[in-house]
């Protein structure tokens, strides 16, 4: 397959004639006949890529990753059992799996089904979920493009900004295709970059690209599908069984999203780098800054907001895992650590998301979570650990991560950590919210002589 995404080609070098003028005769003509070409190239285009409503060429992006994937991104493995598929290889570890995890985790189990996945499988199944990820980016860019252009720029170009959001859509989508297509070769699950992408209550594996990743780590292919199971299993607890946390991961994108602009000087520099007849160019130019907006306060607190909660998520199923595993299955320290550095040496979900959302992970807040939740179970317990996950108020910060054994020592000892109710707790702060508000209402006086020691009891509300 050529290096020009689906629809682009390459510049025709003779696509001058003999008889044709040249530049100083051309004149203003040759600015129409270009532009002729363009339009007509951008017909061909969206004709050829069909349609799809919004900010991304979705059909285009489905199209390019699988035809980048091929063959082999159909292709399954069975692990060494009878069946071609490798469905019963996944079930039967996923079972095993399942059983472990009850142990290390007050959270049951949270998928009903588990599957066998090919990469493009994968790329089908996780679709909709990009989707939403993507959207809010793109419609922000998409806006912020036109909002740059000077209002005769606008009333000049008239139906053609509809184009120029369908040719946006496109290019959008090629470069969601290939990502989809990088990461469809390389992950081991539907959770593997720390986030809900597939169906609801299904657990999904790759067994072609787990026996991949087991080429040279020395172990049997048996093992390491278990450990990659539980990993998949310990998120699906998770994501099923704290139902505010998928939501609030896309929300947090949205609200990146919202805050961003595009420097109106870059979209000069880009123009100068467009060669209308040639529509690869159009893509070229814009991807080489399209993405990278100026950041503002809210974006940057919005992205540490993801970060600490990717962080969070990645950690604690770290934890659980080795907690499950670890005495169980010889390896798993050793496959432990491979995860954790595929995850330093910038894997597919730091290029992804640097591509598509503008944000890194980064690993050293994955390191700093796992610290955080194995300290925290080490000294009050499973239980207690497992309940911070029952309100996002209650769950670590980005501060809190810093400095983790601060964190687990403001919980409190573990006999005093019985007595907390999570959802109690919440109750018991908004009730005082309300009886203080009444009392400020009715007596003036004493809500404000009272004002000093509600302070000093919320602060001691707020240390238990």
């Amino acid at each position: 397959m050529s290096d020009f995404p689906f629809g682009f080609g390459p510049p025709d070098p003779d696509r001058r004639g003999e008889g044709e003028p040249n530049d100083k005769q051309q004149g203003g003509a040759d600015a129409f006949n270009q532009l002729g070409q363009m339009l007509t190239q951008l017909g061909q285009m969206l004709s050829q890529a069909g349609s799809s409503a919004g900010p991304v060429n979705y059909d285009l992006a489905k199209q390019i990753a699988l035809q980048q994937l091929g063959n082999e991104g159909g292709k399954r493995i069975g692990f060494g059992s009878q069946d071609e598929s490798g469905d019963t290889a996944v079930r039967d570890a996923a079972h095993l799996a399942e059983l472990w995890l009850d142990t290390a985790t007050i959270l049951p189990a949270g998928a009903t089904t588990s599957v066998a996945w090919t990469a493009r499988d994968w790329v089908e199944k996780t679709l909709p979920t990009w989707q939403r990820l993507c959207d809010p980016v793109a419609t922000r860019v998409s806006s912020a493009w036109t909002d740059a252009l000077p209002d005769e720029a606008k009333q000049a170009a008239g139906p053609l900004l509809s184009m120029v959001g369908q040719m946006g859509g496109m290019m959008f989508g090629s470069q969601l295709g290939n990502a989809l297509a990088q990461l469809g070769s390389e992950v081991l699950t539907s959770t593997d970059i720390g986030l809900p992408l597939g169906p609801a209550a299904t657990s999904a594996l790759l067994p072609a690209n787990i026996e991949k990743f087991t080429e040279g780590l020395e172990r049997p292919s048996s093992e390491v599908l278990v450990f990659i199971a539980a990993r998949e299993a310990a998120h699906q607890r998770l994501f099923a069984h704290v139902p505010w946390l998928r939501q609030r991961l896309l929300d947090t994108v949205e609200e990146f999203a919202h805050g961003i602009s595009v420097d109106t000087s870059a979209i000069e520099d880009i123009a100068t780098k467009i060669d209308p007849s040639n529509p690869a160019s159009i893509e070229e130019a814009m991807s080489s800054g399209l993405l990278e907006p100026r950041q503002t306060e809210e974006q940057q607190a919005a992205l540490t907001r993801l970060e600490t909660l990717l962080a969070l998520v990645e950690g604690w199923v770290d934890v659980v895992v080795a907690d499950a595993v670890g005495e169980r299955l010889p390896g798993a320290d050793a496959l432990r650590e491979t995860l954790r550095r595929r995850r330093a040496t910038g894997g597919p979900a730091e290029q992804t998301f640097a591509t598509l959302v503008g944000l890194e992970l980064r690993p050293r807040r994955l390191r700093a979570a796992s610290s955080l939740w194995k300290l925290v179970g080490d000294r009050h317990g499973v239980e207690k650990r497992d309940e911070l996950w029952s309100h996002p108020d209650f769950v670590p910060t980005a501060a809190d991560l810093d400095d983790p054994l601060e964190f687990a020592e403001r919980l409190g000892h573990a006999g005093e950590m019985d007595d907390m109710d999570p959802i109690a707790e919440i109750k018991r702060a908004e009730e005082r919210e309300r009886t203080d508000g009444a009392s400020e209402a009715t007596d003036p006086d004493k809500a404000e002589s009272d004002d000093g020691d509600d302070q000093d009891n919320r602060g001691n509300d707020e240390r238990k």
